[in-house]
């Protein structure tokens, strides 16, 4: 499928009436940081979690015994 500059047009037409101008820069905003998150998760697993957060189980101190 060939996308012409008449096509492209009608798209950002049909956006701007679904969205509204105001509400598209929210959109690609929240598009970008999905973007960011994803590639984020797509790292590999030893650079990901090289430095895991303490589980709240650790810092908690357990039952004492008698």
């Amino acid at each position: 499928m060939d996308l012409s500059l008449p096509h492209i047009l009608l798209l950002v037409v049909i956006i701007l009436l679904l969205f509204g101008g105001r509400k598209i820069p929210e959109v690609m905003r929240g598009l970008g940081q999905g973007i960011r998150e994803f590639k984020e998760g797509m790292r590999p697993e030893d650079t990901a979690h090289a430095n895991p957060p303490p589980s709240p189980a650790a810092s908690q101190p357990g039952p004492e015994k008698k």
